[in-house]
């Protein structure tokens, strides 16, 4: 950037010397639009691809979520009022019986090998 002392240098020197200043300026000028807008174009381009038209892979394409074509039937989520469900039920008979026995209490450490349980749960 000129400093006001160079610019008044330059109209100390006369009308030639200011038009070939301005002329010399707006060649910069000109020269760095040019290189911009060539930036935005390729920026742009850059933007505008995915692919489907390019050889990009599917997956750069980012998220892209499409509006769900089901209407809404104004009911609650999950199980209707009345409905009346269907629960796995236990056998009776189980194939297979694992017992999982507590060695130590949890909470204090203390030995439980020789008590006997408050309760059973299946």
């Amino acid at each position: 950037m000129l400093t006001d002392e160079e610019i008044r240098a330059v109209c100390n020197q006369g009308p030639d010397a200011v038009i070939a200043l301005v002329r010399n300026l707006v060649q910069a000028f000109e020269l760095q639009i040019a290189i911009h807008e060539a930036r935005i174009k390729q920026l742009e381009n850059q933007i505008n691809t995915n692919s489907r038209n390019s050889g990009k892979h599917p997956s750069s394409d980012g998220l892209a979520r499409t509006k769900s074509q089901r209407t809404k039937s104004g009911k609650k989520s999950g199980a209707q009022k009345g409905h009346p469900g269907h629960t796995l039920e236990m056998t009776p008979a189980p194939d297979k019986i694992v017992i999982h026995e507590v060695t130590h209490c949890q909470d204090c450490g203390a030995l439980l090998v020789d008590q006997r349980p408050d309760s059973i749960e299946r």
